[in-house]
């Protein structure tokens, strides 16, 4: 039997469950999941191997229009996931209605590519308005085709990774097998920090924020990670520090537990917060933190 192999890239709006359509299909938590739009502002490679597939998975920052250089460089994410993929797939949910992304959706047909629409969430709706909900994803993507999922319920997540796979091209494999993702291990610990911070702040908090590693030195027991959380105005350290520092005390010991898990070792997290001005828009430092600006 001929080998299969492909890119699979995910993308969708915020709030559709892009990321959470990706870990179920890795089976590991690669992206972060929050209820907040933009939580994904990186491409995230996932890689999945069957004994005669392997399957490269990309999410995607969700589509919107970008206000500062950040929203622009993950577009630039976006956009190039429609330019090197071998099968996209478009996360929607039973909300959203075909025309939010009218001009992204013409952009994808133009491709020619083979499409999968994951209408997502149906476990908020029912069987008659699911029909209709179909019917006129059907109108949009005509050659494409529709598969209702719920990743919460765990819900037709098989008929989409078997239709993945039938569509995948003959090619070897691309990443030995033992590969899971492309990114490094400190790119994880500043997402899992950064998700909390999804978590526990509110209003325009997460969106001022990035992470960085310093330092991170893996010993036989445990792992040591200095990290640094940046963000644009003084007024907003003092929210992330908290109280006595309770607030910044609680990031550091619930992203802790999720190392802990990913990495299956002891953590010790040291967490530092400093002001860095208009970051988002400052080449050198989006650069630096791993945006791409081309």
């Amino acid at each position: 039997m001929a080998h299969r192999a492909g890119f699979v890239n995910i993308v969708g709006n915020p709030n559709v469950g892009k990321s959470t359509i990706m870990n179920s299909l890795v089976g590991e938590k690669l992206s972060i999941i929050t209820s907040k739009a933009q939580t994904t502002r990186h491409r995230i490679m996932g890689v999945v191997n069957g004994e005669d597939f392997q399957i490269v998975y990309s999410d995607t920052p969700g589509i919107l229009k970008p206000n500062y250089k950040l929203q622009e460089s993950m577009m630039r994410f976006v956009n190039n996931a429609i330019t090197d993929a071998d099968i996209i797939l478009y996360i929607t949910d039973v909300i959203e209605t075909p025309d939010k992304n009218i001009e992204y959706i013409e952009k994808i047909k133009e491709t020619n590519l083979p499409v999968i629409v994951v209408v997502n969430k149906v476990d908020l709706t029912d069987q008659d308005n699911l029909v209709k909900i179909v019917e006129r994803w059907e109108s949009f993507f005509p050659e494409a085709t529709i598969i209702p999922t719920s990743a919460k319920e765990n819900f037709n997540l098989e008929w989409l990774l078997t239709t993945i796979t039938e569509k995948l091209p003959e090619n070897p494999p691309y990443y030995p097998k033992d590969t899971l993702t492309d990114k490094s291990e400190r790119f994880f610990v500043q997402e899992i920090i950064r998700e909390k911070i999804l978590l526990y702040y509110k209003k325009e908090i997460p969106y001022s924020v990035e992470v960085e590693v310093e330092a991170f030195k893996e010993e036989k027991n445990i792992i040591r990670i200095n990290a640094v959380i940046y963000v644009t105005r003084d007024s907003q350290k003092g929210i992330i520090i908290g109280h006595r520092g309770s607030a910044l005390k609680r990031v550091g010991t619930e992203a802790r537990k999720d190392m802990e898990a990913f990495f299956e070792k002891n953590v010790f997290l040291d967490l530092f917060v400093k002001v860095n001005k208009d970051w988002r828009d400052k080449d050198k430092q989006l650069r630096n933190f791993g945006y791409n600006l081309k």
